[in-house]
């Protein structure tokens, strides 16, 4: 029996990058391993060189659509208008959510006609990720009666109003007014043809206009990839705790709110910070841990490579990311496919990755009241190591069992049974996954809040 044949449009797609590119590549590639599906990914041409070094053959497993007549001069635009390397972020998806439509035309051109022939039995655009993004081909495949899936959408996380100085530090402008996004050409359109939105995280959802959220499901953007994260943490936790942060160096990821919350327990010796990343907040944060008197015990490594990231993860015994305001919040399902303990702030996506019986999860509030909570439960942990032990298996099982690659092409592949008629019911496993309250109320028959 033939499998029935998916297009994949992941405009970012690159084995050989992070971030969005990364999360497109491995995604991508768990849904061509589906039984029941015949997956070809339609990607951008930049990505073309990494994916054929990666052993895919074009033409059968992939195509690359050369946009760059219009991604090239809006790379640059995006480029001086975002303020400075790693800032700007919403400037540099707004560029792009109006330079992407070219890319779908450009699609539509050259599979239309196999597309009305019936060659493919449904459309999933994985990425962009950002809900801004109009799709071209959503009336287009709506009107030939060819099921079309968006998604993981992910973003939009609203700016902690305790934070705005941070929001104009990372050059945010345009975040004061990215609802206007909802009035983009195409915005409505695109949810109204579209016969199932993947969504990626509670904010998201909740901007989702009601009359499209029958149609929605939730699944968070980011997996694991277990060959990368293969090995796992066999130390048991014991003084000076090793603590270790792991992302970028700028202002809303928090690493001078850890330096400041544990200073006494380093100067006592109790602990013990390193800090993994680079970014312009690398210097203020020596300053900080010698102005604090506790830069003995706070290693800063700079740049590290992406593989050798879990051999500093198994030598740790929490993993501590105070950041503010994280979309997807990868490095959370990174310590703990290791058996790392992540301690971050239950606000955006990371906040739905940890949960209580995995993590250590600390409410949002002013910057002080951060610190403070990140303190007590600091100190709570050196006063009781074993806390951590009893989190860890359950932080290692929570992401094999929800967000490895494969379980997350499962979930998709359930989302392209439903569209396609082999599901009576749309497909939910709770809001964060696993919420049993969510799951109670999926068997009353009822809606999301």
């Amino acid at each position: 029996m033939a499998k029935d044949r998916v297009l994949l449009i992941a405009e970012a797609c690159n084995p050989e990058w992070f971030s969005v590119p990364l999360v497109g590549w491995a995604h991508a590639s768990a849904l061509r391993e589906l039984a029941d599906y015949d997956v070809t990914v339609a990607t951008q041409i930049r990505n073309r060189e990494a994916i054929l070094r990666a052993g895919w053959v074009e033409g059968e497993d992939f195509v690359s659509i050369d946009s760059e007549r219009v991604a090239a001069p809006a790379y640059k635009v995006a480029t001086l208008l975002r303020g400075g390397a790693n800032k700007g972020w919403t400037t540099v998806t707004a560029v792009q959510s109006l330079t992407y439509n070219y890319f779908e035309r450009l699609i539509w051109s050259k599979y239309k006609q196999e597309l009305r022939s019936g060659r493919y039995q449904l459309v999933h655009r994985l990425t962009p990720l950002s809900p801004t993004s109009p799709s071209y081909l959503a009336s287009k495949l709506h009107s030939i009666d060819v099921p079309f899936i968006i998604g993981p959408l992910n973003g939009g996380v609203p700016w902690p109003t305790q934070f705005s100085g941070v929001r104009r530090k990372e050059k945010e402008w345009l975040s004061y007014i990215r609802s206007m996004h909802t009035l983009m050409p195409g915005y409505h359109r695109t949810r109204r043809s579209a016969r199932a939105l993947i969504i990626g995280s509670k904010d998201t959802w909740h901007q989702m206009p009601e009359a499209y959220q029958s149609k929605c499901v939730y699944i968070p953007e980011n997996g694991i990839d277990l060959a990368r994260f293969s090995k796992t943490r066999t130390r048991q936790a014991t003084l000076p705790l090793e603590l270790v942060f792991v992302g970028r160096l700028v202002p809303y990821k928090g690493a001078d709110m850890l330096i400041e919350a544990a200073q006494n327990l380093i100067r006592n010796g109790q602990a013990r910070v390193t800090i993994i990343g680079s970014g312009p907040e690398y210097e203020t944060l020596q300053q900080l841990s010698l102005k604090l008197g506790c830069a003995e015990g706070v290693r800063l490594l700079g740049s590290i490579e992406h593989q050798a990231v879990q051999d500093h993860l198994i030598q740790a015994d929490l993993m501590v990311f105070p950041s503010i305001r994280e979309f997807g919040g990868a490095v959370a399902l990174e310590a703990m496919a290791v058996g790392l303990v992540p301690m971050v702030v239950r606000y955006g996506g990371i906040g739905e990755l940890v949960s209580d019986e995995t993590g250590f999860l600390i409410e949002m509030g002013s910057r002080d009241e951060i610190v403070a909570s990140l303190r007590q439960n600091l100190e709570h942990v050196v006063a009781d190591p074993s806390l951590i032990e009893q989190k860890a298996v359950a932080a290692k099982d929570r992401v094999q069992h929800w967000f490895t690659w494969d379980a997350k092409a499962r979930q998709v592949s359930q989302v392209y049974d439903w569209v396609l008629g082999r599901l009576n019911q749309k497909p939910h496993w709770g809001m964060p996954f696993g919420n049993n309250q969510d799951h109670a109320k999926a068997s009353r028959g009822g809606d999301h809040d």
